[in-house]
This record gives structure tokens, C-alpha cells and sequence, in this order.
């Protein structure tokens, strides 16, 4: 008589559908769940931040030895909920249960914080080159940097997972971290969020100043400097500029009702603007979730079915028209 006893074997596929009976169970109480499709591309990720975010976790050996089987998590859809808050990540990987897990990240230090800024001080000319990575590559060298940089060493994380695994780094954590390069391709500005820093702090007010007082060749005026300015009226022009914004308020534009164009930004701001979760949004298009993932980490412009375009095109001139 054996005394050993083996839980019968579930495949990928089984342990996915009953994860997913617990999500939607969950998703049916309130919950606000946010899980990662399954893909099968050979990266992780696509784009500068969530490829740079990989290349650090991959270079500590600490990690090297639960990475891979995390990748293949991340990969077939176990992690079926990963949110991200100012220093700390919760998330829920299924594995032989529905693990649950948090990963807390140090703040940034203030003063390397600084030194960044310092660093990036007019040299990046808007949040949205910021953010899709089109900036010299002096800067990409100042942000990813391996000591210096926004991303986090080991002993700034700490993991904290439910399973049974004894290791530090058990493979649900692994699957998460990975989890955040995906969301990294699409959101970049919740790796400032995750490490309690403010992205908008890179962009320099000398920048704006700049913009408004040098001159261009194709004027046929000449345009005085900011230094200029302030020695013909005796102020100086940056606390006057700040103050003015602050004193007199902008004049309301009239209201601007854009028309839908089938991108992935596009889609992404119209879900947004609706406040719904991939999964409902896919439900109000009569769609898949995996579909609307998809969308919204497409290069280029969309080739959609008539149906799904259709569908698209009614629900933004219903919303902006609202």
C-alpha cells in the first residue's frame, strides 16, 4: 500500500478556466480586476520602457534562477490580476491555487530624484517624447541607469506571496514583476507612480520660456529673450510668468468633439474616458478582452473589422457628443 498520494494533473488550460471562475466571482463582488492576456510573442515586452524594465531584473543573479519559469506565467495568462499603486504592486497568479501576492518598492531616494531632474533639465521637450522613449540617448543612459536610474535594486523590493514556495522570489512573484514590463508597454508612467515620483517634474519651465521668447528663422520679426525682456521692464520674467498663470485664468476653448481615428491611442483614451476595464469595454463592442489588448499595443494604425470599427466610431461621437 503506497502512502504517497499525487494530485491529479491540470493542464495549463484547466488551471486557467477555473482561475478565471474566481476573477469573475471576484469581478461580480466589486472588485476591480485587471488581469494580463496570454500572448505568445517571444518578448515580454515591445516598447523602451517595458524591454529596459526586463534587461534590469534579468542582470541580478539573485533572480536568475525563478525568472524563466515566471516568464512562461506571465506568458499563458496566469496572472489574472496585477494593479500597480505608489510604491507597491498587487497582484493574483494562478498556479495550483490563486496565489496572492504584493511587492512593495522602496520611494525613490529624494536626492537621486533630484540629480535626474537636474540631469534632464531641458533636454526633453514634452511628456509625450518622454513617455514613448524619443529622446536623445543620453537621457534613456540618465533614467536606466543601473545605479542612478528610476529602477529599483533588490534590496529596495520586498515580496510577499501566499503559496507555499520558500524561496524569496517564488515563481508567482517572478510572473508579477515580468507582469509590470507588460503594463510598462502601454502605461510607462507607472514606473514614476510605482518608485512615488512625478514624471512632470522632468519637463523643465526654462523649456516653455524658451518655446515663447527665441525667435525662428522663417519669422521675418525678431523676438527678444527672456534675459532681454527682463532688463527692458525690470521684472523678472519667470516669477512673473508663474504668477500671471496663476492670477489670470486661461480662456475656456470651445468644446472640441475629435473624430474617431482607428489607433491604439485612440481606443485606449475612449476606454479611458468611459472609466470601463478592458473586459467591459470589450462587452459594450460585443468583442473579445484579448481583442481590446490587443488594440491598444498595436503600432500603427488599426485594421479593424467593419463591425468593430463601426462599433468604435458610434460609441466615441456617442460619448464626446454627450
Amino acid at each position: 500500500m503506497s502512502w504517497y498520494h499525487y494530485n491529479d494533473y491540470e493542464s495549463v488550460a484547466q488551471r486557467r478556466a477555473k482561475a478565471q471562475k474566481k476573477v469573475e466571482k471576484l469581478r461580480n463582488a466589486g472588485e476591480q480586476i485587471e488581469p494580463i492576456a496570454p500572448f505568445t510573442t517571444r518578448g515580454i515586452a515591445k516598447t523602451f520602457w517595458g524591454k529596459a524594465w526586463c534587461r534590469h531584473l534579468e542582470q541580478f543573479s539573485d533572480y536568475e534562477n525563478r525568472l524563466p519559469r515566471g516568464r512562461s506565467y506571465v506568458r499563458n495568462g496566469s496572472v489574472c490580476h496585477l494593479g500597480i499603486e505608489p510604491e507597491k504592486v498587487h497582484a493574483m497568479v494562478s498556479g495550483s491555487s490563486m496565489y496572492e501576492l504584493t511587492i512593495h518598492m522602496d520611494e525613490l531616494c529624494p536626492e537621486k530624484w533630484s540629480t535626474i531632474k537636474n540631469e534632464c533639465r531641458g533636454k526633453i521637450g514634452s511628456l509625450i517624447d518622454l513617455l514613448q522613449g524619443k529622446f536623445p540617448s543620453e537621457i534613456m543612459q540618465i533614467v536606466t541607469h543601473p545605479l542612478n536610474g528610476l529602477f529599483p535594486h533588490p534590496k529596495e523590493i520586498r515580496f510577499n506571496c501566499n503559496c507555499p514556495d520558500w524561496a524569496d522570489m517564488c515563481k508567482h512573484v517572478a510572473a508579477a514583476m515580468y507582469g509590470i514590463a507588460v503594463r510598462l508597454d502601454t502605461q510607462p508612467e507607472l514606473l514614476f507612480k510605482l518608485r512615488g515620483v512625478n514624471h512632470e517634474e522632468l519637463i523643465s519651465v526654462d523649456t516653455a520660456v524658451a518655446d515663447l521668447t527665441s525667435g525662428s528663422r522663417s519669422r521675418r520679426r525678431r523676438t527678444l529673450g527672456s534675459d532681454a525682456i527682463g532688463d527692458v521692464f525690470g521684472i523678472d520674467l519667470d516669477q512673473e510668468l508663474s504668477a500671471a498663470a496663476e492670477e489670470i485664468p486661461s480662456p475656456t476653448p470651445p468644446p472640441v468633439r475629435p473624430t474617431f481615428k482607428p489607433t491604439a491611442k485612440s481606443v485606449r483614451a475612449l476606454r479611458d474616458h468611459l472609466g470601463l476595464s478592458r473586459a467591459e469595454f470589450a462587452l459594450e463592442l460585443g468583442v473579445s478582452a484579448p481583442s481590446v489588448a490587443k488594440w491598444e499595443t498595436t503600432c500603427g494604425r488599426l485594421n479593424l473589422q467593419t463591425r468593430s470599427h463601426q462599433k468604435l466610431s458610434e460609441l466615441h461621437q456617442k460619448t464626446y457628443s454627450a
